[in-house]
């Protein structure tokens, strides 16, 4: 993958407890550097940006991005946070909010290193129902992708350049890409 710039280095990722659940760290730290190459390409005028009156604005999302991560980490999965209030950045720039999300994603790869199939697999309150932290995990992720996406066609509509998250892009290309867009791609073994 191509991005700007990876904040969390493949090196930097801990090993997990048991390597069944590698792939969950390995996972995290990805969504980090991909939310944080989306969230670079706003300035702070952009911050204010929604295509729709009942939309959220790039800042709104930025925030409720932050403060729900600190939720789902600490109230559903049981990992140590700082106070809600500690949580969003004292400058509102797109880099302060991403700077923000990286400094607090690296304790949590360090906890959820240490865990056990146990720990992961253990049934939790999660809003009105229970689920296993691994779910709940998953849940995590999808939710942080769906708003990066959202990020990303805002990006779009600003006319911004749309960094690469999952491969080459309209804007970001590079040799060796292979992009399947075409029949002829998709039937390759």
């Amino acid at each position: 993958m191509k991005y700007n710039e990876v904040v969390i280095e493949d090196v930097d990722v801990p090993l997990a407890s048991n390597r069944i659940f590698q792939h969950l760290l390995k996972t995290y730290a990805s969504e980090v550097n991909k939310l944080n190459s989306v969230w670079n390409e706003f300035n702070e005028v952009q911050l204010s940006f929604k295509p729709h009156p009942r939309s959220s604005s790039v800042q709104q999302i930025m925030e409720h991005e932050l403060l729900s991560e600190r939720r789902f980490f600490g109230e559903f999965l049981g990992l140590p946070e700082v106070p809600a209030n500690e949580v969003l950045p004292e400058d509102r720039t797109p880099q302060a909010f991403a700077a923000r999300m990286v400094e607090l994603s690296r304790p949590r790869l360090q906890f959820m290193a240490k865990q056990d199939e146990e720990w992961w697999l253990a049934v939790v309150p999660f809003f009105d129902v229970e689920r296993e932290r691994i779910w709940i995990f998953w849940r995590r992720v999808l939710h942080t992708a769906h708003h990066r996406a959202q990020l990303g066609v805002y990006l779009r509509m600003l006319d911004n350049k749309v960094p690469s998250t999952y491969g080459p892009t309209a804007d970001v290309r590079w040799e060796g890409a292979d992009p399947t867009s075409s029949v002829a791609a998709a039937s390759r073994k």
